[in-house]
């Protein structure tokens, strides 16, 4: 059984995004590769194509994120020391990091710039990294995040570390920190991403038309994954008490758990893999 086309999934379920979370679970830390037509069963429970599937797998080795291993006829798909290290992100930032920020300690990471207009596709690239990293516009050319980030590899990514300078701060009167979340993040709408998970996820039977666990297990994982790294991570001092986003960890965690050993069981069943180093 396959999910159905024109079911409905949440707006993470890109192929791409789904891959992310598969090898995160299934590939990170276990030295080896599967093979691709294993990787085609898989996704064929959540209506990927092997078209989409096989598309996935190359632009990802095109972009040094995956390693072709042969063996006889068949293809083999590992990491290489990139994807681990995204990987590793986003696995820290699911199960450890957390969705709620109860140790902030005051301090803010401040950004700014100021770029002429012939580096505009520049200036965008940086502004998209900037939000990606938890970063909220508080005014023209300055943006901030709640503690201490290291800015580093965006800057030098981008070539400009002439053009920016990144301080740590603290607010001072007549600045409140509350008033730097209300300015600088939109709070509605990280809030309603949160709902919106949790229409799908905290009901009876989730996600009921999918298959079998390891399907469910997948889409969650993607779908959390990139629920949180949406967020800011902001001060839960700052936000209401009822913060959507409390809830939802709770429901992901329960369900992680209940689908592990099910999706483990199954996955082994269907993947093919392969030891590049045996």
């Amino acid at each position: 059984m396959t999910f159905r086309e024109g079911d409905d999934l949440p707006p993470s379920t890109r192929p791409q995004s789904l891959m992310f979370s598969f090898l995160g679970v299934y590939v990170l830390g276990r030295d080896v590769a599967v093979y691709s037509g294993s990787v085609i069963d898989v996704f064929a429970r959540l209506g990927v194509t092997e078209e989409a599937v096989r598309s996935t797998l190359t632009r990802m080795v095109k972009r040094g994120l995956l390693a072709r291993h042969r063996s006889g006829r068949k293809t083999y798909f590992g990491l290489t020391a990139h994807a681990t290290a995204v990987l590793e992100d986003g696995r820290r930032r699911m199960w450890e990091t957390g969705a709620v920020n109860r140790d902030w300690d005051g301090a803010w990471t401040l950004v700014g710039f100021s770029l002429p207009d012939d580096r505009r596709a520049t200036r965008h690239d940086l502004r998209s990294q900037l939000s990606w990293a938890g970063f909220g516009l508080l005014q023209s050319g300055m943006w901030i995040a709640p503690g201490v980030k290291d800015v580093r590899a965006i800057v030098a990514g981008l070539g400009l570390r002439d053009h920016v300078t990144v301080l740590t701060a603290s607010a001072a009167e007549p600045t409140e920190s509350a008033d730097l979340v209300r300015k600088a993040f939109d709070t509605e709408q990280i809030a309603a991403r949160y709902h919106a998970f949790l229409d799908r996820w905290d009901i009876p039977d989730p996600q009921a038309a999918l298959p079998d666990d390891l399907a469910r297990q997948l889409l969650l994982h993607t779908d959390w994954l990139q629920l949180v790294r949406q967020d800011p991570h902001l001060p839960a001092e700052h936000l209401p008490p009822d913060w959507p986003a409390i809830r939802a960890e709770q429901v992901t965690r329960t369900l992680a758990r209940a689908y592990e050993q099910p999706a483990r069981d199954l996955a082994a069943k269907v993947l093919d893999e392969l030891r590049p180093g045996a």
